[in-house]
């Protein structure tokens, strides 16, 4: 079978390997139709490592993932061969202290499809994956669609556990991809107001498609003293989604005593600096997101049910043998990308 290869620093090969088997009665085969381009790949594109993963190449990256179920283990039940469906990238062990719990996220064997050491990627045009990370979608329901199922989870998850207070005031730090989902599902549970930032005008730009009380770059304003000055009790909650270490600083300021500090982006660094103090007297209470858990069907209902759409966050298309070219458009954010899709078949 065809998989692009990431082979080096900013580097793909397109080339033939093996096709993966059934290994397990609980198994699924899936011909994988689309795959998105999601940061935490870039970092792997870009620098060959996210912390201590760090891959040894060749390797195939790629985990937002949707396709057709070709082939079911004996024990399968939920699939069938024909179905479409939506990829849950994360393996977990289900016997351990964490799954025991309902944290599957953070489970002590966690495999996770294009993790050095871990799983293979899905920019290949096969996968072998457990029946549980399978999620039939309806017959209206694109590919494309399916796909953004994965950033929705953790978007929809990082909602979940912010717990927010009746009619919250929300700033979002990092208008991409996971910064968006997030936008959309803060307005599916009716928030307050929801303040936005980044650093690419494009994305303000297309931030203001939900009607955000303030737009902002903060490499050209003080985001913290506007933001501050619209809303003088700060925010309830701030969603930092950029990855940026500077947006850590502004979170802590911008939020009220008592507030959720939730860090969802993926820094490329490996420490980040905090204005602790601040931190402290205002009694912040900082959440880490880690994936998710038990919301791929949840982010699957509020697409089927048109509570959410992301459509228009799909802009560019590319077919597997350009793969490089996808990883460079997303890296550079040129040409206004937000999501860009890789067609393997």
């Amino acid at each position: 079978m065809k998989a692009a290869l990431l082979t080096g620093i900013r580097k793909f090969e397109t080339r033939q390997v093996p096709e993966p088997k059934l290994a397990r009665d609980t198994d699924v085969l899936i011909r994988v139709k689309l795959v998105g381009v999601c940061g935490s790949d870039i970092h792997y594109y870009t620098t060959g490592r996210i912390g201590s993963q760090i891959i040894q190449f060749p390797f195939t990256v790629g985990h937002e993932a949707a396709g057709i179920v070709e082939q079911v283990g004996a024990k399968v039940t939920r699939v069938k061969p024909g179905q479409r469906i939506a990829i849950d990238p994360a393996v977990s062990c289900g016997h351990c202290d964490q799954c025991r719990a309902g944290r599957e996220n953070t489970c002590r064997e966690l495999l996770f499809l294009g993790c050095p050491g871990q799983l293979t990627g899905a920019l290949c045009e096969y996968l072998v994956l457990p029946e549980t990370c399978c999620f039939p979608i309806r017959d209206r329901t694109t590919f494309e669609q399916a796909v953004l199922c994965e950033p929705l989870a953790i978007a929809v998850y990082a909602v979940e556990r912010g717990r927010l207070p009746a009619r919250a005031n929300v700033a979002i730090l990092g208008a991409g991809p996971i910064g968006m989902s997030v936008f959309h599902v803060l307005r599916a549970n009716h928030v307050g107001e929801v303040f936005i930032t980044d650093k690419i005008p494009g994305r303000l730009k297309f931030s203001q498609k939900l009607k955000p009380k303030y737009c902002g770059h903060p490499d050209r304003a003080d985001v913290v003293k506007e933001i501050s000055d619209l809303e003088p009790l700060l925010m309830d909650v701030v969603y930092e989604c950029s990855g940026d270490p500077a947006a850590y600083g502004q979170a802590v300021r911008l939020l009220k005593p008592g507030g959720t500090f939730a860090i969802v982006g993926i820094p490329e660094v490996d420490e980040v600096p905090f204005p602790i103090h601040e931190l402290r007297r205002k009694e912040i209470t900082v959440l880490n997101i880690r994936r998710q858990a038990h919301c791929t069907q949840k982010a699957i209902d509020f697409l089927e049910a048109k509570k959410i759409n992301l459509d228009a966050m799909v802009t560019h298309h590319f077919p597997l043998e350009e793969t490089r070219q996808a990883f460079d458009l997303v890296t550079h954010y040129r040409d206004g990308v937000m999501k860009a899709m890789i067609h393997v078949d």
